[in-house]
């Protein structure tokens, strides 16, 4: 079984707009930006690689941490989509999170993520509870996201720890110090969030040399594999014995919506690894579910024969780490 985790998760809200910039600097009077299309979806890292996972017709279980009449909202369209669903409900509501999509600028949309409710300790002892049982049928863990308020910042270190005490294959999809201290304890695959600072610490991770000096860093300390997002439509894996890197043959032109399409990635990815594939075609096949999910104007690829059209599309070349 795969087994989500994500402790903020978020409706996600996506706004097309006409205007080609943003009036950011209103003056004196408040100025109006009309949009002419927008979308509502369940959100958070965890929660998008279940529902990619549902459309491929595996089964997943969620969890993490809900409030509100909003997680209300998330956590109907996770049952609507065949997902078993074992969150924690706390005191509050669940955050919403907005991205701007501007004409021809879909790779460089506009985002404004809230800081979600505040995480007692209490919630977060029956959260650790309800995580150790899930392990006893789990074969892969992805926890993904920000911590919310209250979490510590060493938390994904412990839920990396307890999944390795079961057996459990923890992939680790963060930023920040959250993510450096996850990668402390050794999860098995680590790709860091970017997207807003590309650092992992105090540690930049924006060139290529930077990145495969970070994946050595993260495979000393007990990973098996680093992924990093170099630019829009290629990736970069650091393995023990091999640097591999992703191109996806296409213009940005044709990208719609690039919300989700990390967590897509990993949904394949994870899809494939546990069917047995071997390295190469989970790549190749992670990449094309994040090119089809970057493609359609909801966040996530609907079907499995979206992601295979795009197979063909994925350049995946393999060199010595050495």
């Amino acid at each position: 079984m795969i087994l989500t985790v994500t402790l903020n998760p978020a409706l996600d809200k996506t706004y097309w707009v006409e205007a080609s910039h943003l009036p950011l600097d209103v003056g004196e009077e408040d100025r109006i930006v009309r949009a002419h299309r927008s979308l509502t979806e369940a959100g958070g890292k965890g929660i998008n690689v279940s529902l990619l996972l549902s459309q491929l017709g595996v089964d997943s279980v969620a969890m993490g941490l809900l409030a509100g009449h909003t997680g209300q909202i998330v956590l109907r369209e996770i049952l609507d989509h065949g997902i078993s669903a074992n969150f924690v409900w706390i005191e509050g509501e669940t955050r919403t999170n907005a991205a701007i999509m501007l004409p021809n600028r879909q790779a460089a949309s506009l985002k404004v993520h809230e800081a979600g409710p505040l995480v007692p300790e209490r919630a977060l002892d029956t959260f650790l509870t309800k995580y150790r049982h899930a392990m006893v049928h789990s074969k892969y863990v992805v926890l993904g996201g920000s911590l919310p308020p209250g979490v510590p910042v060493d938390f994904y270190s412990r839920l990396v720890s307890i999944a390795a005490e079961h057996g459990v294959k923890a992939i680790l999809h963060a930023a920040g110090f959250p993510l450096r201290k996850g990668m402390e304890a050794g999860p098995y695959l680590v790709k860091p969030d970017i997207r807003e600072q590309a650092f992992i610490g105090n540690t930049p991770v924006s060139t290529e040399g930077e990145i495969i000096s970070a994946g050595r860093y993260a495979l000393d300390r007990g990973s098996e594999l680093f992924l990093v997002s170099h630019h829009v439509t290629g990736d970069i894996l650091v393995t023990k014995d091999a640097i591999w890197e992703m191109d996806a043959r296409v213009t940005l032109s044709e990208l719609r919506n690039l919300v989700g399409a990390d967590d897509a990635l990993l949904a394949g990815l994870v899809y494939q690894l546990q069917q047995g594939a071997d390295l190469d075609r989970a790549l190749r096949f992670g990449m094309a579910t994040a090119l089809a999910s970057a493609e359609a104007d909801h966040k996530l690829a609907h079907s499995r024969q979206a992601i295979d059209a795009e197979m063909d599309r994925i350049e995946v070349r393999k060199r010595s780490a050495v």
